[in-house]
């Protein structure tokens, strides 16, 4: 609780600096005119706030990106932290303006596997990450932004309610892929690796088309 109330002291302290410098100092400083920077400060406000929220959440909520509690990974290794980074996050398609104007996080994976990269060279490394996941069969999960934002708001409602509303469990629910999921469907192997027939690796992306392809074949 004390960690709480410092933390809550800390964002008072910022929201008060953010609502003084926008509506009060710079209103004050136009005269007669601090009406209409009044509202221009509320309206540009409300648009970055709802944009950086969308970028924001479409880069965390979608389905495919996985959802850790703090047990899973107190105890991970270096390499297990960037599989979490890329499991754990999701992109949306993006040309060069739309990509600047989401401060390049339409490549979240790219930001959470390389936080200090300069966030214009998302897209270049963004091509090897995308060959290392093809490689190793893993998912790299990205859509139109629209599709993401839905995914995102969806999951985000359901979260919100009481468990006992909900009919999937987290281990079914098509926002995780858990270990127990793909035990859920019979047939499913529980063994992947190098596939002796193809020489194709067999990983997590295989995995949940797999249990995809289950799940449509008994609906």
């Amino acid at each position: 609780m004390a960690e709480v109330r410092k933390d809550l002291r800390i964002i008072g302290k910022k929201v008060g600096k953010q609502v003084g410098k926008d509506y009060l100092v710079f209103p004050a400083l136009t005269g007669k005119a601090w009406k209409h920077t009044l509202g221009a400060n509320a309206v540009a406000n409300l648009i970055r706030n709802y944009w950086s929220y969308m970028a924001n959440f479409c880069g965390h909520f979608p389905d495919g990106a996985e959802k850790f509690t703090r047990e899973e990974f107190d105890s991970e290794a270096h390499a297990e932290w960037y599989l979490r980074q890329m499991l754990g996050s999701a992109n949306f398609h993006a040309g060069p303006l739309m990509a600047f104007m989401s401060g390049n996080l339409c490549y979240q994976i790219e930001h959470h596997l390389f936080p200090d990269l300069p966030s214009n060279r998302y897209a270049e490394i963004g091509v090897r990450v995308r060959a290392l996941c093809d490689k190793y069969d893993l998912p790299y999960t990205t859509g139109s932004l629209g599709s993401q934002y839905m995914q995102s708001f969806w999951a985000i409602l359901k979260l919100a309610l009481p468990n006992k509303l909900l009919k999937a469990s987290s281990d079914d629910a098509p926002e995780t892929h858990s270990e127990l999921k793909f035990r859920i469907y019979d047939g499913m192997r529980e063994s992947f690796g190098v596939d002796p027939a193809t020489g194709r690796r067999r990983g997590l992306r295989t995995a949940i088309r797999e249990v995809q392809n289950g799940a449509m074949a008994t609906a």
